[in-house]
């Protein structure tokens, strides 16, 4: 049975003080029958008292980002060493915004991939397409091309150190809305592009988180699809009320 996961992005928001209260607010609130996996992902600053604060509790630390490079001069940048050093084992790769404002190409984030895995950590793979994507009818195409130009080239026995989280950034904060079924159709071609490449055991093993404006209203609905595992969830995460209410309609 796949993973249910539910992955709280909270982007560039959140100091230290209010980091504590947060993740206090997510312990008092989190479900005695839950029944998937917690991950929460607070800017770099944060990352270190976070492991500490979480260290008994079921939910798990993530890194928004990480350099492919194991050091040097990266003015700025943060390693996959300097992660695991603190006790972060699980790091998002790929992220839209990522790639949007910071120009992450796919070549950029095989590497990425490359570094996290000699590291063994725990990668959340996203990837998506934009609205010109979605209106050119090319939006399968551009997601089976970030698929195998980004993760195409690991081994099959890597995908157990793998979580895929599909992004449709034309649906995020444009106006537009993605319906479940459009959901589902997406992440079942997903599953269906790694099956032809890897074979049904491990296709059928990934979990495929949805990214595309999760909220307490539509949660349920969208996670009651066959092939979403669960969610990567923006703005919700940082209202632990609204994130919890999310958990619960897995």
């Amino acid at each position: 049975m796949r993973r249910k996961i539910v992955a709280g992005n909270w982007k560039m928001n959140k100091n230290s003080e209010e980091t504590e209260d947060l993740l206090n607010e997510l312990i008092g609130l989190i479900p005695n029958n839950l029944d998937c996996e917690i991950i929460v992902a607070p800017p770099f600053v944060n990352l270190a008292s976070a492991v500490d604060h979480l260290e008994f509790t079921p939910i798990e630390v993530a890194a928004q980002n990480m350099h492919q490079a194991e050091s040097g001069a990266f003015t700025g940048e943060i390693s996959a060493d300097m992660l695991k050093s603190i006790g972060v084992n699980t790091v998002i790769i790929g992220h839209s915004e990522r790639r949007a404002y910071f120009h992450e190409t796919d070549s950029i984030l095989a590497l990425k991939v490359n570094t996290a895995l000699k590291h063994n950590m725990q990668i959340i793979f996203c990837f998506g397409e934009e609205l010109k994507d979605r209106k050119s009818n090319s939006h399968f195409e551009l997601v089976e091309t970030q698929l195998r130009e980004g993760l195409f080239h690991i081994e099959t026995h890597s995908w157990q150190n793998f979580i895929l989280a599909y992004e449709p950034v034309w649906a995020i904060g444009t106006g537009e809305t993605a319906s479940p079924e459009q959901a589902q159709e997406m992440h079942q071609f997903i599953r269906k592009t790694i099956e032809v490449k890897y074979g049904n055991q491990i296709a059928e093993k990934v979990s495929i988180l949805y990214g595309g404006s999760v909220k307490p209203e539509n949660a349920s609905e969208i996670f009651s699809k066959p092939d979403v595992d669960g969610g990567l969830i923006g703005g919700a995460a940082l209202k632990a009320s609204d994130f919890i209410a999310i958990i619960e309609g897995i």
